[in-house]
């Protein structure tokens, strides 16, 4: 679709970082996205950070009172701090004069400030968390929800989680008719826990998406999946997990590449190579993760991103922005309701 330039909110203050990294990942937004950006937080703060940056022309600052600490309960902590940045930020996206936030401060704090301030899409129970991992088929990522949302979940949860998945995976990744798995312990439907056997025969009823079976540990990354639903618990560890992996592998290339003079030309030659591996495998190349299911676009860095995390955390945003995603879910299950409405009428007689 044809790029509209979006208006992007980011907590400046959130994230470990905060604000030299967000205000330097902000104006490279900016200058390679073509995006509009709003710096929400301190001004005094903020202008100090942008002020070690050279820029035709500074970043528009919208002021914040104060921040959700980390260690805070998220709920109390918003309704204790009506100006937090968070809470300032998304409002902003709720009055129509920003198309998305980002944040990397308190996470719990994001998602707490997203259902209360934005509100719950029309048939969505629960938001889920959607983060985009890469496979071992290069150019075909998985998207993986709910990653930290909802520990708790219900098999109606994990459907809704499978359906935003695919319109995502289809509108913003690209693939034209998205295989989701069930994360499970086996491939075999009669395999895992009440939630899993519920799930499954849920999902292989369905038409709202293209269920193919359960996936194992080892199918995540595999390439054979394009979205893969579990509750949030299960998909919090394996995001940090997959994290790991990642920085190992990278320790792992630096540790084992040659020293020496031939090492340095053995590099140089493998440069390109290198790069590629570490916008593959580095969390910090995807952004973060889509909050899927509230009423506006909300991505949810890591705590400790720097300036690449946050570019790519407004790429990710304006992918949003771009290819309507909440228009399209709340169009499904419009649409869904609507069916489901003219097929319990009783029969004319």
């Amino acid at each position: 679709m044809g790029s509209t330039r979006a208006r992007i909110a980011i907590d400046a203050m959130g994230g470990d970082h905060a604000p030299s990294e967000v205000v330097a990942g902000a104006l490279r937004a900016r200058e390679e996205l073509g995006v509009e950006v709003l710096l929400v937080g301190d001004p005094e703060r903020v202008e100090a950070a942008m002020r070690h940056h050279t820029t035709s022309s500074p970043l528009e600052i919208v002021p914040a009172e104060d921040i959700v600490e980390m260690g805070e309960e998220p709920l109390s902590a918003l309704r204790r701090k009506p100006k937090a940045s968070i809470n300032v930020a998304m409002d902003l996206v709720k009055k129509g004069k920003a198309d998305a936030i980002v944040s990397a401060g308190h996470s719990g704090a994001a998602m707490a400030a997203g259902l209360l301030r934005l509100g719950r899409l029309p048939g969505i129970d629960r938001p889920a968390i959607g983060a985009v991992f890469p496979t071992m088929i290069a150019g075909k990522p998985v998207i993986v929800l709910d990653v930290g949302a909802n520990v708790d979940c219900r098999p109606k949860f994990l459907e809704q989680f499978a359906v935003m998945g695919s319109i995502y995976s289809q509108y913003v990744l690209g693939v034209s008719d998205p295989k989701v798995g069930l994360l499970n312990i086996g491939e075999e439907p009669s395999k895992g826990n009440e939630l899993a056997l519920r799930t499954h025969q849920l999902l292989q009823e369905s038409d709202r998406m293209t269920f193919i079976g359960n996936a194992e540990g080892r199918d995540v990354l595999s390439g054979n999946f394009d979205v893969i639903v579990c509750d949030g618990f299960v998909g919090n560890i394996l995001l940090k997990f997959a994290e790991a992996v990642g920085e190992v592998v990278l320790q792992i290339l630096r540790e084992e590449l040659p020293q020496g003079m031939h090492g340095k030309l053995g590099v140089s030659i493998l440069k390109p190579n290198l790069k590629r591996i570490k916008q593959r495998i580095d969390h910090a190349e995807h952004g973060g993760g889509l909050l899927l299911g509230v009423d506006g676009i909300c991505i949810i860095s890591h705590g400790s991103s720097q300036a690449p995390s946050i570019f790519n955390a407004v790429r990710l945003a304006r992918e949003a922005v771009d290819n309507q995603v909440l228009d399209r879910i709340r169009a499904n299950y419009v649409e869904g309701s609507r069916e489901s409405a003219v097929s319990s009428q009783p029969a004319e007689t």
